[in-house]
């Protein structure tokens, strides 16, 4: 077959848009770090990122899940922390003022703190995280000393708020405040008794085995909301191997070998220059320049 400048020519140029195109593909990926630029270059892989992209958007969800519920839980900790430290405080004003060694305004004053104490209790019971008042079950948005029954007692409210943390994994972020205050505040209770026994002279020490009662109520929860606290320190560490996980594969779907690409598209611009260089040869005007 005899071979003509024009058979070389077309050979040449095509050989040289099959280098452009090459070439193209390379500078894309260099440049976006991405091994496919739309869905068509790599259909297989192109699903799979969305699959994995659902995986870490869910995930995402339930990290944030995680972190309301530890606003939540860590706020129910601090505030049946602080409670205990009331209690404890009353229970020390409350031997201070069975001892016999205090009389008059002494006693006065010690009566007048154990009422502040109980006052400092009813607003921990009335705790807030986001506008939501955390101890009054599902009726987050009603200040649970609002609601008093006939005895003057607070009506918390009820029922578990519970937040998916994992797929198929829910996790109660709230406690009964009824369970927590509704001892230590109730009409009549051992508070309450302390102080009608320091204003008319009752028996104070009395009302110890009350106040250690209700000491014990408020450890008790505390010891729950702590196991809540370590089960979600642990769902949030799972959560974060996966989050590690699935962004790894993501990225081995996806993501291309920069320094490998470089050298790739670095050859690539070598060949293209090459072909470039031969092409002009080839493409000579006139046969006076090809014998040339």
């Amino acid at each position: 077959m005899r071979v003509t400048q024009s058979m070389l020519t077309n050979n040449m140029l095509s050989n040289l848009s099959s280098s452009y195109e090459k070439m193209s593909k390379l500078q894309e990926q260099v440049s976006s770090q991405k091994k496919f630029s739309k869905p068509s270059d790599n259909p297989v892989a192109a699903m799979m990122g969305m699959g994995y992209r659902t995986n870490l958007n869910q995930i995402g969800q339930y990290q944030s899940n995680i972190a309301e519920a530890a606003n939540w839980i860590d706020s129910t900790d601090d505030a049946i922390t602080e409670a205990v430290s009331a209690m404890q405080r009353i229970r020390e004003l409350t031997v201070q003022g069975s001892n016999g060694t205090y009389e008059g305004e002494q006693l006065k004053t010690i009566t007048e703190e154990i009422k502040q104490l109980k006052e400092h209790l009813v607003t921990l019971g009335d705790t807030q995280i986001g506008g939501k008042y955390i101890f009054n079950g599902q009726d987050t948005n009603v200040r649970p000393s609002s609601v008093k029954d006939a005895n003057g007692n607070t009506v918390y409210g009820t029922g578990d708020i519970n937040l998916e943390v994992f797929s198929g994994i829910s996790l109660k972020i709230n406690t009964d405040g009824s369970k927590i205050f509704g001892e230590a505040l109730a009409a009549g209770g051992s508070i309450d008794q302390t102080i009608d026994a320091l204003e008319n002279g009752g028996d104070v020490s009395g009302t110890l085995e009350g106040l250690d009662a209700t000491i014990n109520t408020f450890l008790g929860m505390q010891a729950q909301v702590g196991a809540r606290q370590n089960r979600m320190e642990l769902m949030a560490d799972r959560l974060k191997q996966q989050e590690v996980f699935a962004t790894e594969i993501l990225s081995k779907n996806e993501d291309v070998d920069i320094e490998k690409a470089i050298m790739d598209l670095t050859t690539q611009e070598s060949v293209h220059s090459a072909a470039l260089s031969i092409g002009a040869k080839i493409m000579q005007p006139s046969l006076l320049d090809f014998l040339r």
